[in-house]
């Protein structure tokens, strides 16, 4: 189904006229923030079944590396990349020119979990005083002081950094608790266990995120506006595409990153859970719209915690601007 087509399906008007055909593909090159997985299946959707080819784009999704994507994009290495949320708002703090422009996720995906067996964990004020396995962020300790915190509980825990191997430690039980991507690794533990039970951060004073961007620079937008609204364009029929026919897209996927060794039915459950939760696609129908108030009350969240902090390592005087952040200028019509 041609691009455009393919967006009238979502129940709105393109925001594009379809131009003449372009001679040349224009390359458009995309970083990774992890190993291929149904976070990005989207771009790999539009790339199979031709929508970047029929925007005119060349599109590379580039293989993933330990630099991350929000830095090669800021120090324009790749054209877009995938931002996560905290990492979008901190970065552009300490100067890196980053702007949102496609929301992969329409809510959080992220949850503190722990094991299922775990009697003496009913709420959050219960993880006073115990063993967090941690990534190392400044982000998190914001965060899980605040769930407890909100649940009447004191907020002081012990941090062990363990990195992904944080899911190990908290299956053999060498951790109380930890953070995880509910849509990866909480499939993941519902399909071979142990068992798990979660607090979801917004029920605990933390505000809602969309979690994952697809973002580029301020930079290049400036001087390739139409091939930015070009590409997110047809990443938006991507995933709105994957949302409509799973199973293809997990196939396309799969297929995409034969070297990865991805997991065929896990990957389909993965994405189950994406469509289930209305993550990709949100209860009203949105797909990559990027909500302001969730953005203000996000931004708002890391300042006053202090963990904002610009190029010199000195915590922001005055809460940033957040319009500059993010942009929706570049979606088809949304709904």
């Amino acid at each position: 189904m041609p691009i455009f087509r393919t967006i009238l399906a979502l129940g709105v008007a393109a925001s594009l006229a379809v131009t003449p055909a372009i001679a040349q593909a224009v390359p458009v090159t995309v970083a990774l923030d992890w190993t291929p997985n149904t976070n990005h299946i989207g771009l790999y959707v539009a790339q199979a079944k031709g929508f970047y080819d029929e925007a005119g784009l060349a599109v590379e999704i580039l293989p993933y590396t330990d630099t991350s994507a929000g830095t090669l994009v800021a120090n324009q290495v790749a054209d877009f990349g995938i931002l996560g949320s905290i990492g979008l708002f901190t970065q552009r703090a300490a100067g890196a020119d980053l702007v949102a422009t496609y929301a992969l996720v329409q809510t959080e995906t992220g949850r503190l979990v722990f094991r299922a067996d775990r009697d003496d964990i009913e709420t959050p004020s219960d993880l006073d005083g115990k063993i967090y396995g941690g990534f190392g962020s400044a982000w998190e300790t914001a965060l899980i002081g605040t769930i407890i915190r909100h649940d009447g509980g004191t907020g002081e825990f012990e941090t062990i950094t363990l990195g992904t191997s944080a899911y190990e430690a908290l299956a053999n039980g060498a951790v109380d608790f930890t953070l995880e991507v509910y849509t990866w690794e909480g499939v993941k533990a519902e399909r071979d266990g142990p068992a798990q039970r979660a607090f979801r951060y917004a029920d605990f004073g933390v505000p809602d995120q969309h979690t994952n961007f697809i973002g580029t620079s301020a930079a290049y937008l400036s001087a390739n506006a139409d091939t930015a609204r070009a590409f997110i364009t047809a990443s938006q029929a991507g995933y709105d595409y994957a949302v409509t026919h799973p199973d293809e897209a997990t196939d396309i996927l799969v297929a995409a990153n034969a070297d990865v060794l991805l997991d065929r039915d896990f990957v389909r459950a993965s994405l189950q859970a994406l469509i289930d939760g209305h993550y990709l696609k949100g209860q009203n129908g949105a797909v990559g719209i990027i909500d302001s108030a969730k953005m203000d009350a996000m931004a708002t969240f890391l300042f006053d915690a202090g963990i904002l902090r610009d190029g010199d390592g000195a915590a922001l005087a005055s809460r940033p601007d957040v319009a500059s952040a993010f942009t929706n200028a570049y979606l088809a019509t949304t709904p």
